[in-house]
C-alpha cells in the first residue's frame, strides 16, 4: 500500500480564522472540506464563496466532500474552483458515471462517497471512472460521532475490488477517525484518513497529523 494521508476537517476547525487555521496543519497531505446544504444532510455549513475564497488561501490541496442534494449539478462548479479533488455522494447523484467524468474533464480528482449502509457492491464496476472511493464511518452530517465498527467489511470489500481491478482508486475513510480507531481503518485498507477534532483538538494540529500517519502506517506494516 502507498503512503497514509491524512486530510484534516476544517468542521472541526475555527470557523472565524479558517486562514489562521489551515495554518496549523502544514503536515497534513490536504484539507478536507466538508459542504452540507441541510438537505442531503441537517446541517448547513458553507459553500462555493467560501470554498473559492479557501482555495485562493491555502496552502494545501482542497478535498472538497459534497454532502449536498443534486450533486450531478453543483459539483462541477466545485471542480471549476481549482480543488484538488471533488467527492459527491452516490445517493444524491443521478448519473454518477457521467459526473465523475465531468469532474475529471474539468480538472479535478473525481471521488465518490458512500453512506454507511450503502452497500460498495453495486459501485464497483465504477472503479476506473474515480480517483477516490469514500466510505463514511459515520453518518454524514455532523462531526464528533463514534466510528462505526460496521463499516470495516466494507472497506475490506472496498480494497479487495481495488487491488483486484489494478485501479488507482484510493480509499478514504471520514468519521471518528482518532489514534484509536486509524489503526482499525487501515488495517481493514484504508489509505486517506480525514480527522476533525483528533487533529483540531490537539494542542498541537500538525503533531497530531504526523501521530495519526504513523500510526497508520504502522497498522499497514504490521
Amino acid at each position: 500500500m502507498s503512503r497514509c494521508s491524512i486530510h484534516p476537517s476544517i468542521l472541526s476547525a475555527d470557523f472565524a480564522n479558517l486562514q489562521a487555521e489551515l495554518s496549523r496543519i502544514g503536515s497534513a497531505d490536504a484539507v478536507h472540506v466538508d459542504v452540507m446544504d441541510n438537505h442531503f444532510v441537517p446541517n448547513l455549513t458553507l459553500g462555493l464563496p467560501v470554498v473559492e475564497r479557501l482555495q485562493a488561501v491555502s496552502p494545501l490541496p482542497l478535498d472538497a466532500h459534497l454532502m449536498i442534494a443534486d450533486a450531478d449539478r453543483w459539483a462541477p462548479l466545485y471542480a471549476d474552483l481549482g480543488l484538488a479533488s471533488v467527492t459527491f455522494h452516490a445517493e444524491a447523484a443521478i448519473a454518477p458515471i457521467k459526473l465523475a467524468r465531468e469532474l475529471r474533464a474539468r480538472g479535478s480528482k473525481a471521488g465518490m462517497a458512500l453512506r454507511p449502509t450503502t452497500a460498495v457492491e453495486p459501485y464497483l464496476e465504477m472503479l476506473g471512472e474515480i480517483d477516490m472511493l469514500l466510505v463514511m464511518t459515520v453518518e454524514p452530517g455532523f462531526g464528533g460521532q463514534a466510528f462505526l465498527d460496521v463499516t470495516l467489511p466494507k472497506i475490506r470489500k472496498a480494497r479487495a475490488a481495488v487491488d483486484g481491478s489494478g485501479a488507482k482508486v484510493a480509499i478514504q475513510v471520514d468519521g471518528g477517525i482518532s489514534s484509536s480507531t486509524i489503526e482499525r481503518a487501515a488495517e481493514a485498507g484504508a489509505d486517506v484518513f480525514v480527522a476533525g477534532s483528533a487533529v483540531y483538538g490537539a494542542e498541537d494540529p500538525a503533531a497530531a497529523v504526523e501521530a495519526l500517519r504513523a500510526a497508520a502506517e504502522a497498522s499497514v506494516r504490521a
